[in-house]
């Protein structure tokens, strides 16, 4: 007969606590992401040309957005009913002000493609925060 003692392994953990630098408006609106919005109106005519070469020039981009330091992620919001077409890129707070003294490049070369498209209309740009609720 063998005896076996039972063995106990006690882990102490130690909690991570993550820091997130915060950004205050006013009393509880809080932002640690800033994001900068380009945005447009496509046509449905020609079988829908404007929103496939708007979509075209952000692909002629995306590579280059997704390399902005403090980058934290890059969308592409289409509407169907409004005919929107919006490309918002959101970065840290504290690194926005370095692109914002780049001009938020590729802004421009992008801005500028989508005026020559058939079809764009209504092209703008917007600055917001994000938080997650």
């Amino acid at each position: 007969m063998f005896a076996i003692a039972a063995r106990t392994t006690v882990r102490r953990i130690t909690p991570t606590t993550f820091t997130r630098s915060m950004i205050t408006i006013t009393e509880g609106v809080e932002f640690d992401t800033i994001a900068r919005e380009w945005r447009c109106k496509w046509s449905a005519d020609n079988d829908k040309a404007s929103l496939a070469a708007a979509q075209k020039a952000l692909e002629e981009v995306a590579d280059e957005l997704k390399k902005i330091d403090g980058v934290k992620g890059v969308t592409r919001t289409v509407c169907g009913g409004c005919l929107d077409f919006k490309v918002a890129t959101s970065l840290e707070a504290d690194k926005f002000g370095a692109w914002e003294e780049a001009k938020f490049a590729p802004e421009e070369k992008f801005l500028e493609k989508l005026k020559v498209i058939d079809g764009i209309s209504v092209v703008e740009t917007q600055t917001f925060t994000l938080m997650p609720v």
